[in-house]
């Protein structure tokens, strides 16, 4: 009987010595399980409680399609088996690609792909199946799928191989990558390599690795191979086996093994004389069959080095270039020579030989241009002293006609706000006015010559000028504002410190001195371009302040001498500790100027002219609305027929006009009376008094000469005997109405005329009767 643990490692490199162990375990195990059957052995090993499993074949071939029957493969025994007992798999496959019978035989259900899946691992369990209890423990076991040579090698697609030209024989170039899906273990899996073509020039060993068999590879005759390769499975059985095929590229990469050389043996080139530096005359082509990035050739000029430069250009090429202008009238032709030479080719280049192009004849022809004038100088520079001048002269400029012809050279400056001239003919600078060096010290302008011909050439130079300081500015006083007294301040004390400063240059060491006495300050000299106040007697207020002046004198000591009287004004301020600023007063005038008070008085005129002009209107309006009777109010309307008909007074006018305006249409007064007095007949007497209302109330607002609303135009249509009597309101403070019309006051600017005529009228009116 064969341990457990030998059966879990039928997987291990021994698996196949096992198979030959089980084979032999289970021929022995036949006979112990026919001496089990007696009673006596039976009950030994019962209570020996030993289990026993045993099967005869754990292999299958893959790509077997399934049999009927199914194909047996193994088999599962165990020494509890009984009647009641029954086998049961579990794991990969069981119960569907594997299944066990009654007896315990293993048997195969379908199509095995060892590719898909190699090995299955499964446990077999021994089941009671009336009580479903194990009777023995579970064992494991796997089922091994055995490979055939069902699969052809496959190329993986790979990057092209490369190698440099003239490489030693034998230097690898590139690996071919090939798989074959079969067990790489057995001839299915394994792969052999063959070159198709090319076995010149390259070889292939069994790991795919494509080597050089030659060192004379050479780029410029053949930069690229295709090889075609062949991978065969089964390498060692002759007519057996899968094979596939393939094409691999192998570029031969370039290195400098050859020269430059030139092209031909003479370059021609014209040059204009008036080219500037750094103008490209021409090209020098060279020819080397190496790729670009190989080209490295050097060019060396022999004679006029210092005129001419050449250089290479992006392809490799000689260019050739000025380093300085030519002059046409001093050399009209160039001749030398230049050579090419690479020192980063290999020591033995493939195209050498004596009949090479190393070496060209450059001929450079100049010529002739019409040149514009030349000045001696590109840049001038002068100085001058600023203020008055004796000699307005600072210079000159000068400039030449450089060709053959020497035109005469006129001069001139264009800037219209240069302070400077020039003479046309000399080119004498010469100033216009004299120069401030606190405005400007310095200037720059631009002197033109050109030929003194029709449409002659130009040229600039440009002149700085630098205007140069003198002493003549006066000190002016600084730091004055932080100069105060303080109430609190003792005799001796330093109250602030005053400097100078000078618009001048080189002013050199102020000096202080006091243009009149002090009696409270006195004035002492650093003679480090300060000057300290100091206090004489104290006792100040800022409540009885008066005003405090030093005039102090400050001369620059320069030449000649500058001096300047500087008043400063001294405050007096109430002061904390460390004197401490905390309120200031500078000091109080006596008097007010007399413009200020002449200003003062126009305003205070201005305001009263106003104010009586106001009063005075107030009192006519006053005069003239309040103070007329209603009595003259109502005898004025009524004399311009514009009293209404529900008025009582009645004399002066005859009310049945009122009455049959709506029953005679024809009226129309004989004597003219006025616009309104003429009454527009209603269409019906009896009609919507409403509608009546709304047509004459949009005629009045329509009506650009219309009157107020209290005239016959509006309460003509009121009968005679109407209860509501007149609806005017302009006899009504003549009807001794109690009615208080004060509110009228609080209404506002707008309504102040009308609360005086109701007010007052109406107090009159009483009075009067």
């Amino acid at each position: 009987m064969m341990k457990q643990s030998a059966w879990r490692q039928m997987t291990e490199p021994g698996f196949w010595a096992g198979v030959l162990v089980i084979l032999c375990t289970l021929s022995v195990g036949a006979d112990v399980h026919q001496a089990l059957k007696t009673p006596s052995m039976q009950s030994k090993v019962l209570q020996r409680h030993k289990r026993d499993w045993k099967w005869d074949k754990l292999f299958v071939n893959e790509e077997m399609p399934p049999k009927s029957p199914p194909e047996k493969i193994g088999k599962l025994d165990n020494t509890f088996f009984t009647s009641s007992a029954r086998y049961i798999l579990s794991g990969d496959g069981a119960n569907n690609i594997f299944t066990v019978n009654d007896n315990g035989d293993i048997v195969v259900n379908a199509k095995l792909d060892r590719e898909k899946q190699s090995v299955y691992k499964l446990s077999a369990s021994l089941i009671d199946i009336y009580n479903k209890k194990h009777l023995d423990s579970d064992d494991t076991f796997v089922i091994v799928v055995m490979d055939i040579n069902d699969n052809s090698p496959v190329f993986h697609p790979d990057q092209p191989g490369s190698i440099s030209e003239s490489s030693k024989a034998g230097s690898k170039v590139m690996t071919v990558n090939v798989t074959d899906a079969d067990d790489p273990t057995t001839q299915n899996g394994m792969v052999g390599y063959k070159l198709l073509n090319g076995t010149d020039l390259f070889s292939i060993n069994n790991k795919g690795e494509i080597s050089t068999l030659t060192s004379s590879l050479d780029r410029e005759k053949q930069s690229q191979y295709l090889i075609a390769v062949q991978a065969k499975d089964m390498p060692d059985v002759i007519g057996s086996g899968n094979s596939a095929t393939a094409i691999v590229t192998i570029n031969i990469t370039d290195i400098n093994d050859n020269i430059a050389t030139f092209t031909k043996g003479q370059y021609r080139f014209d040059v204009k004389e008036d080219s500037k530096p750094g103008h490209q005359i021409g090209k020098l082509e060279v020819e080397d069959k190496d790729e670009i990035q190989n080209k490295d050739p050097t060019f060396t000029i022999h004679k006029f080095g210092e005129v001419f430069n050449i250089k290479q250009s992006n392809e490799k090429d000689g260019i050739l270039s000025l380093k300085v202008p030519l002059d046409y009238e001093t050399l009209k032709a160039y001749t030398f020579t230049v050579n090419v030479d690479e020192h980063t080719v290999s020591k033995s280049p493939d195209n050498r030989g004596p009949n090479l192009l190393t070496r060209a004849q450059v001929f450079i022809n100049v010529i002739d241009v019409d040149e514009p004038p030349v000045f001696s100088q590109t840049e001038y520079k002068f100085s001058i002293n600023e203020g008055p001048f004796k000699n307005p002269v600072i210079g000159a400029v000068s400039a030449k006609d450089p060709d053959a012809a020497a035109y005469k050279i006129r001069y001139s400056i264009e800037d219209p706000n240069c302070p400077v001239t020039v003479d046309p003919v000399q080119g004498h600078l010469s100033l216009k006015k004299q120069l401030d060096r606190e405005e400007q010290s310095s200037y720059t302008f631009q002197v033109t010559a050109h030929e003194d011909i029709p449409n002659g050439l130009k040229s600039y130079a440009m002149v700085n000028l630098k205007v140069l300081d003198i002493n003549d500015n006066a000190p002016e006083l600084t730091n004055g504002t932080y100069v105060y007294v303080c109430e609190s301040d003792k005799p001796g004390t330093i109250i602030g410190t005053v400097g100078a400063y000078d618009k001048d240059e080189n002013s050199g060491r102020f000096r202080f001195t006091l243009a009149k006495k002090s009696s409270n300050f006195s004035l002492h000299d650093n003679q480090d371009n300060t000057a300290s106040i100091k206090l004489k007697e104290g006792g100040f207020s800022t409540e009885h302040s008066v005003e405090h002046v030093l005039e102090i004198e400050i001369a620059d000591g320069g030449t000649p001498e500058q001096k300047s009287i500087n008043v400063l004004h001294i405050k007096v301020c109430t002061c904390q500790t460390d004197r401490r600023v905390e309120y200031c007063m500078a000091y109080a005038r006596t008097g007010m100027s007399v413009s200020a008070i002449l200003a003062i008085l126009l305003c205070i005129i201005t305001i009263l002219v106003i104010v009586i002009l106001i009063v005075l209107r107030r009192r006519y309006q006053k005069e003239v609305l309040v103070n007329k009777s209603s009595g003259e109010i109502h005898e004025q309307l009524v004399r311009y027929d514009e009293e209404g008909g529900g008025e009582m007074d009645t004399n002066g006018y005859d009310v049945s006009i009122l009455s049959s305006a709506c029953h005679d249409g024809s009226f129309r007064p004989s004597t003219g009376p006025s616009l309104y007095a003429v009454v527009k007949k209603p269409s019906a007497c009896k009609g919507d008094m409403a509608v009546m209302i709304e047509v004459k109330k949009d005629e009045a607002d329509h009506d650009r000469d219309g009157i107020p609303y209290d005239t016959l135009h509006i309460y003509g249509y009121e009968g005679s005997e109407s209860l509501a009597g007149s609806l005017s309101s302009l006899d009504s403070s003549s009807t001794g109405s109690n009615l208080d019309y004060d509110f009228l006051h609080e209404w506002g600017p707008r309504f102040r005329t009308l609360a005086q005529l109701y007010g007052v009228d109406g107090s009159d009116t009483d009075s009067s009767d």
